[in-house]
């Protein structure tokens, strides 16, 4: 069947962001990342900052996860959690958009695992070296008080958190995507030629 829908998964400071974007332009497909928040946004009630702060993260051992976080109050986010009633709001809005019938690139969001039952998605996940991704996150969101490799652990591990939580897989695992590639040994431009001939030859 031909490929509808590509999930874009992607360590952070890999370029997965871009690819997709690019992807999406070359194909002549929808794109989805912020947009995906901003509906969220909508449906939950949550501010965007919010969403996209707490959105990759999972429930911790916290003193404010042990409040707000981890309880539901009855009659309100139908006694769930706030980081799962988002998770739920934020699937169907990925459901949403893969029943839409419109052809789509989404990026992130565990869109690989919420999508894993229909035939017409591929699902790409990015990685690269640690020092490509760290001269790229310093050119792309400059310098800050804490070091580029930490902020690149950091994030990481927020979103194989909460990808753990939510769906029971480990994130980046190989076997839980279509095609892996590393941006930093064959260059984000051959990452987009090699999904786009994968979504082309599904065509014939």
């Amino acid at each position: 069947m031909s490929i509808q829908i590509i999930t874009i998964s992607r360590q952070f400071g890999s370029g997965g962001r871009t690819i997709a974007k690019q992807l999406a332009e070359r194909l002549g497909y929808d794109y989805y990342d912020k947009e995906i928040i901003d509906s969220v946004a909508v449906e939950s009630g949550f501010s965007k900052e919010y969403i996209e702060k707490r959105g990759e993260e999972a429930p911790g051992k916290t003193t404010f996860s042990y409040g707000f976080e981890s309880q539901g109050v009855p009659g309100i986010m139908n006694g769930m959690s706030s980081l799962d009633f988002i998770w739920s709001i934020q699937r169907q809005v990925i459901c949403n958009i893969a029943d839409s019938g419109k052809p789509s690139v989404i990026v992130g969001r565990s869109s690989n695992y919420i999508l894993r039952d229909r035939d017409d998605v591929l699902n790409a996940y990015i990685c690269a070296d640690l020092g490509f991704r760290k001269d790229r996150i310093v050119r792309l969101y400059g310098e800050s008080e804490v070091k580029p490799e930490k902020r690149i652990i950091d994030k990481d591990k927020k979103r194989a958190a909460n990808h753990k939580h939510y769906t029971g897989e480990n994130w980046g695992l190989s076997e839980n995507y279509d095609v892996c590639l590393n941006s930093s040994k064959l260059g984000l431009d051959s990452c987009v030629d090699i999904i786009y001939d994968i979504v082309m030859k599904s065509r014939k």
